[in-house]
């Protein structure tokens, strides 16, 4: 089954995520704003990962003396996508 849904992360520099999951794997994730280069390598990373793999690989990470990151809201927006 495929699910797309937009997600707009918060406590990070990006602001907007464009994800698309189709049967349990990232199929594509577009991220608008932050570090470009950073971002892109993490999307293309991901990018036919297991959603729950990239998930345990990202969730809690943080960014300078920020409780969140980049990474850890697109683990935040995946799992969204999963559970609901």
């Amino acid at each position: 089954m495929k699910k797309s849904a937009v997600y707009y992360p918060s406590g990070v520099c990006s602001n907007q995520y464009n994800i698309t999951i189709e049967d349990g794997r990232v199929e594509n994730i577009e991220i608008i704003g932050g570090c470009p280069g950073n971002l892109f390598g993490i999307s293309s990373l991901i990018r036919g990962m297991d959603a729950e793999e990239a998930i345990r690989r990202m969730e809690g990470i943080t960014c300078g003396g920020k409780a969140t990151s980049c990474p850890d809201q697109i683990a935040k927006a995946l799992k969204e996508m999963i559970e609901g």
